[in-house]
């Protein structure tokens, strides 16, 4: 594994963890989000936001 890929493998679940927050956040506060879906921008709304799971959410990083 070469030094990108070390780095890579580090980031790229903390950055997937923020991610589901964010998402998490604009569904228990009601807001929407905009999805890219079948070549479109679609809109959700805050009751069709899935909820996402804890193992999701876990992060290193701070708030």
């Amino acid at each position: 594994m070469n030094e990108h890929q070390r780095l890579s493998s580090k980031i790229t679940p903390a950055i997937q963890a923020r991610i589901a927050q964010a998402i998490e956040r604009h569904r228990k506060l009601g807001e929407s989000i905009a999805i890219w879906r079948d070549g479109k921008v679609v809109i959700l709304e805050a009751a069709q936001i899935p909820k996402m799971s804890v193992e999701q959410q876990e992060t290193t990083a701070p708030d």
